[in-house]
């Protein structure tokens, strides 16, 4: 199993694409503390997971946006587990959709207090236990919005785009101490998202995005198995030096990785970059 003998804690895993992770990592062999806001969503998940087999599962409910229960979350799992050597940052929120200057701003800010400060905060908290183990794994559930304009979902965009520079600032900080950090990018998944989409409606998410997510309702989207495998990959020593990267689970050649390890770190290969004119072939003076 690749996952043996590791203990992980996963956020946002109550549902979703952070349950699927949770079951994919049981069943590799690793212990898992999932965490969730809904405490009762939480441990029906937990329940169901615990019944599947495989590695140990608790859950505790957390707003990951909070420190004071992120710094309880984390304690919880040491506890219990006596280590932790991975933490997969899952949690997250479209936020309020809309034209920018017409959504509630205090939605937008709490969309951003999720995705951006519930992803900084549970890292905080668990890299001081990696640094004194010299060792430990990352991974940062970021997503289109970080790589491609999404309008009326800006808080979202800003946020995940906010997510994948972390990522990388991290993985520089944290490269001396032997802990990798990384970022996926799942695909369009069928989830409790694209039901809010399709629930705000055209008017206000935009024809193009509304339709996007009526065809991955009607017709599939990425399959959850192909993140989960990805998380799989990044929480294995397989992986091991791969950092500061934002791997897309559908469209990157993710499986033989390891194989361009040498050749990856001294480029910015899956790396979020500013483009010049000449980078398309343009001699501007």
């Amino acid at each position: 199993m690749k996952l043996a003998k590791l203990n992980v804690i996963i956020t946002g895993a109550s549902q979703g694409l952070g349950k699927f992770i949770a079951a994919r990592f049981l069943a590799e062999g690793a212990n898992v503390v999932i965490c969730a806001r809904d405490a009762a969503l939480l441990e029906k998940t937990r329940a169901e997971l615990a019944s599947s087999g495989g590695g140990r599962v608790l859950a505790r409910a957390c707003d990951v946006s909070d420190e004071t229960q992120v710094a309880e979350l984390t304690e919880f799992a040491l506890q219990e587990f006596g280590s932790v050597q991975v933490l997969v940052s899952n949690a997250g929120v479209y936020g309020p959709m809309g034209p920018t200057e017409e959504v509630d701003l205090r939605e937008w800010m709490r969309a951003i207090e999720i995705n951006l400060f519930g992803t900084l905060l549970p890292c905080r908290a668990l890299i001081p236990h990696f640094k004194k183990a010299g060792r430990g794994k990352i991974i940062i559930v970021s997503g289109g919005g970080a790589t491609n304009p999404l309008a009326n979902v800006s808080a979202y965009a800003a946020s995940k785009a906010a997510v994948v520079r972390l990522m990388e600032t991290l993985a520089v900080e944290l490269e001396p101490h032997g802990i990798d950090v990384n970022a996926i990018a799942p695909g369009a998944l069928k989830t409790r998202l694209v039901e809010q989409v399709l629930a705000a409606g055209p008017e206000k998410v935009g024809e193009a995005f509304y339709a996007k997510n009526r065809k991955w309702s009607e017709d599939g989207a990425t399959p959850l198995a192909l993140g989960a495998g990805l998380c799989t990959y990044l929480a294995s020593r397989e992986s091991d030096g791969i950092s500061g990267r934002l791997i897309s689970a559908q469209w990157d050649a993710w499986p033989r990785l390891h194989e361009h390890r040498a050749q990856l770190a001294g480029t910015d290969i899956y790396c979020l970059r500013r483009i010049v004119p000449e980078d398309r072939g343009c001699a501007w003076k």
